[in-house]
Parts: structure tokens; sequence; C-alpha cells
């Protein structure tokens, strides 16, 4: 029994939905997308398909990167007049490392309530299988594109005592690891490729094993990737062994 009602007047809820297998919801999610006034989503078309696979039919409206700000002031006056509005990404959890942060900036500026719907993160998806112990990490989001730039934070990343999250997209990938291959030489890492997808992959090993693998074929999805720590006498630490595997 819940000690306190979801759904208040005036409320911004920002819901996790999955990033690959439609299963991957939680009931929370879904009733407070059937009970919402409307869903403020990354992309329309990509929200529908997830609405239409569970018959949910609550109206849809675009907060995607270009529009968020001008949007989100639109919103927040909806949601100022009693409206209740569900935030949803693409894929995982709003505003971490996808658009969200500057409606959310918005809404606490204007104090309104947010409430969290938590549900699946890619970062969270692969620590979770990484066998590392750990009581802490850094997560980085996306490498920065430029190449002085990324390889400028990867110098930072070798000197880290804790292990370090970040993402990348298929186009750089090869370029990345390449960058980790000269940085951090033989530092284990661990990629995930497609988490919960019908082609996902866990590929664990030195950037130069891996980026061989990624040199044969090529990169396609959205990858993540955990880079192993160093601990504090200098050693490398974490994984035990390279190795892959792939999950169907």
């Amino acid at each position: 029994m819940l000690s306190e009602p979801d759904i208040y007047e005036g409320t911004l809820y920002v819901v996790a939905t999955p990033m690959g297998n439609l299963e991957d919801i939680t009931l929370r999610a879904l009733r407070i997308l059937k009970e919402v006034d409307l869903i403020a989503a990354e992309d329309t078309r990509h929200t529908r398909g997830l609405l239409n696979y569970y018959n949910i039919h609550t109206p849809l409206t675009s907060c995607f990167a270009h529009n968020e700000a001008r949007k989100g002031s639109h919103l927040i006056e909806r949601i100022k007049k009693g409206a209740q509005i569900a935030l949803v990404s693409d894929a995982g959890t709003p505003s971490i490392s996808d658009p969200g942060c500057r409606f959310l900036k918005l809404a606490w500026k204007e104090n309104i309530k947010v409430v969290p719907i938590p549900g699946p993160s890619a970062l969270t998806t692969l620590l979770s299988v990484s066998g590392l112990s750990m009581g802490a990490f850094l997560f980085e989001g996306f490498l920065p594109p430029k190449i002085k730039r990324r390889r400028d934070k990867l110098l930072e990343i070798k000197q880290e005592h804790r292990a370090v999250i970040c993402f990348e997209s298929p186009h750089r990938l090869l370029k990345s690891l390449g960058d980790m291959q000269d940085i951090l030489g033989q530092r284990q890492i661990l990629i995930g490729r497609e988490l919960t997808k019908k082609f996902e992959e866990l590929l664990k090993g030195t950037p130069e094993e891996i980026k061989e693998i990624f040199t044969l074929r090529k990169p396609r999805g959205e990858f993540t990737i955990i880079i192993s720590a160093i601990d504090k006498k200098k050693r490398l630490s974490g994984f035990s062994k390279p190795d892959s595997w792939q999950c169907g």
C-alpha cells in the first residue's frame, strides 16, 4: 500500500523508459504514463511505439535538445495551472546524457513539483554485470568529440582511482579506442553494445583487443564503456581476463 498518492496537481514526472526491450519498464511508469495529461517526448514517433505496445493513449508533444528551452517554458505554464506532465527520452532515464536538463532546471526555478520515476539506465545496466567491486565510480557521459579534448580527458582518466563510465557513438568508437590504446595501454575495459536490445553484446579486454574486433566489423549501435580503475600503488585493477560474449 502506498503511503501517499503518486499523482499530484501540477507535477512534472521524469519517467525512465526501456532502452530497447519494451518489457523493461516498471508498473509505476506505465501507470504514470496512462494517468498524466501529457507526455513530453524526445521523439514522439519513437515514444508512440512504446505507448502503442502498452495501449496507452496519452497525448504527446516533442521536447528535444533544440526546442527544450522554448517548449519547457510553455509546459511549465501548463503545470502551474494544474497539469500533470511526464518527461521521457528515447531510451533510458531522461537528462542523463539525454535531453531534459534545461526543462528540469526551469522546473526547479519555478518551484514545480518534480517526481522521479526510476527505471533503466545504460550506466547502471553495464555496471551490474561488470564484476567490479567498487564503492565509487566516475561518470563522464560522452567522451569529447574533438581529438585534443578527448585525449586530454583520457590523460585525466589515466590517473583516476575509480572506475570510469562513458558513452560513445559508433562513428567515433574506433578513434576513441585508438586514443585509449595510446594513453591507457593495457587498462582493461568493458563495452556494452546495444544493451537490452536484440543484438546486445558485452566485450571485455584491452582497448587494442576490442579495437581489433571493430576493425573487422563496422561498429553499430550505442556503446557504453567502463574503464577499470588503477589503485593507489599504480597497479592495474579490474576485470580478471579478456573475454567476450553475446546475449540474444
